[in-house]
């Protein structure tokens, strides 16, 4: 065995799962993974590989830092995600590591003369766009229910579905109870993912249609089949509004929090007494503690969290920005932090358009309201304490900042009546 570093002799190595795929996609610029058959953990050691793997033997190239992993099989020993026994010895085949894999697309090979390794049919399931289960294997792993739903939503632009084997395989693994298992980390890491693709409606989707929305995030699948007014969602059903609202939000930003905060928008409502319906009075408030409770349970960073709660307790005031008081106005620019945290409003105003537009037939109208709102923020915030202070002396003691605090309110709620009237009078 040679020692220079990077060279593993004469062991085969082949290039596998998204690299291959991605490339027959024609996406570029994909992370490279390759797996290593016949070759034992100390004879990548002494090729000069490092070793980053906790779970199975998975190592660094001393040189492109590219993750090399040995041919491997598993074994179901336990529940969730990590109830597995692996096994990485060097009479593992190709064949063998490639079928313990999730999908078909991602279990294609291709070797150091380029070419391919297809033993389960992938080139042929993405020709015809289709998301397929390897084998039952599948069902060992919970997590690789996210997986589809968010390969489903990462693809949806060119047209991948779901095989109907595989929804079904989904569902009775949603019915099994083997996602409450899952680490709420690994749970965040998919919905994060998922999120950031162009369609994250449809890792929604699936997982509703599936069951397994309403284990993960119950307080979102409960939505479904919820009236609401029609006058105001033509789309009635408050699930289905929840969909297209977060395709708006991924329309007007690529930001986390913002369609974070635009899926969870609406949760109150589900918490409206059936003979209330099709009317959410309250909802706003309603779904601060669900909201709460879901990313807590998900462990959800504290911005997308934040901007959630704040994205429900709020939303409606920004829809009435016509007809709103100027103190309402003033206070929920107070109760957003604006004054602090400009670019959290910014934020929040694309949640609250991305619901204006989440509505069928209402998708491209436009929503002068978040610049009415943006308007009495600037005004507003235009106000200069020293400045201020100049033109009406406080004398210290203790009630001086109170009263500073009184004449900053005071003044930015005149900015904000001036802006109004101004603004108002001007459409």
């Amino acid at each position: 065995m040679a020692n220079h570093p990077g060279d593993i002799g004469s062991f085969a190595t082949y290039l596998v799962g998204g690299a291959v795929r991605d490339d027959l996609l024609g996406i570029a610029d994909s992370d490279r993974d390759w797996v290593v058959v016949g070759a034992t953990p100390q004879a990548m050691l002494d090729a000069g590989f490092t070793p980053v793997g906790k779970d199975f033997p998975v190592f660094l190239h001393p040189a492109t830092k590219e993750e090399y992993a040995l041919a491997r099989t598993e074994r179901k020993s336990g529940t969730g995600y990590k109830g597995f026994t692996v096994f990485a010895t060097p009479d593992v085949t190709l064949e063998e590591d490639l079928q313990r894999r999730d999908l078909t697309i991602n279990a294609i090979a291709r070797d150091a003369d380029g070419n391919l390794v297809d033993p389960w049919g992938g080139v042929s399931d993405l020709k015809n766009r289709i998301l397929r289960h390897v084998s039952p294997a599948f069902s060992e792993d919970p997590l690789r229910v996210l997986r589809v739903a968010r390969f489903a939503a990462r693809f949806a632009d060119q047209g991948f579905t779901i095989a109907g084997e595989t929804r079904t395989l989904m569902q009775n693994m949603s019915a099994s109870g083997e996602l409450e298992h899952l680490v709420p980390e690994r749970v965040w890491r998919e919905f994060d993912k998922a999120l950031h693709s162009d369609h994250a409606q449809v890792f929604i989707e699936v997982l509703h249609e599936c069951g397994a929305l309403a284990i993960l995030l119950p307080e979102v699948d409960r939505l479904f089949g919820v009236p609401q007014p029609p006058q105001w969602h033509p789309e009635v059903d408050t699930g289905v509004h929840t969909l297209m609202s977060l395709r708006q939000s991924c329309l007007l930003s690529d930001d986390l929090a913002v369609r974070f905060a635009t899926l969870m928008h609406d949760v109150g409502k589900g918490l409206t007494a059936r003979d209330d319906w099709p009317q959410h009075i309250a909802h706003e408030h309603k779904g601060i503690q669900p909201i709460a409770d879901a990313c807590q349970r998900l462990r959800v960073p504290t911005e997308c969290a934040d901007l959630a709660r704040l994205g429900s307790q709020y939303h409606t005031h920004c829809h009435q920005m016509q007809v709103l008081k100027p103190a309402t106005v003033l206070k929920t620019l107070e109760g957003l932090d604006a004054f602090r945290r400009p670019q959290r409003l910014q934020k929040f105003l694309k949640v609250c358009e991305a619901d204006a537009r989440g509505r069928t037939g209402l998708e491209e109208r436009p929503y002068p309201q978040a610049e009415l709102l943006w308007q009495c923020f600037v005004a507003a915030d235009e106000i200069d304490v020293p400045t201020l202070l100049q033109h009406k002396p406080v004398a210290p003691g203790p009630e001086a900042g109170e009263k500073i605090r009184n004449m900053l309110h005071q003044a930015r709620l005149g900015r904000i009546r001036d802006t109004l009237g101004r603004l108002r009078s001007d459409s």
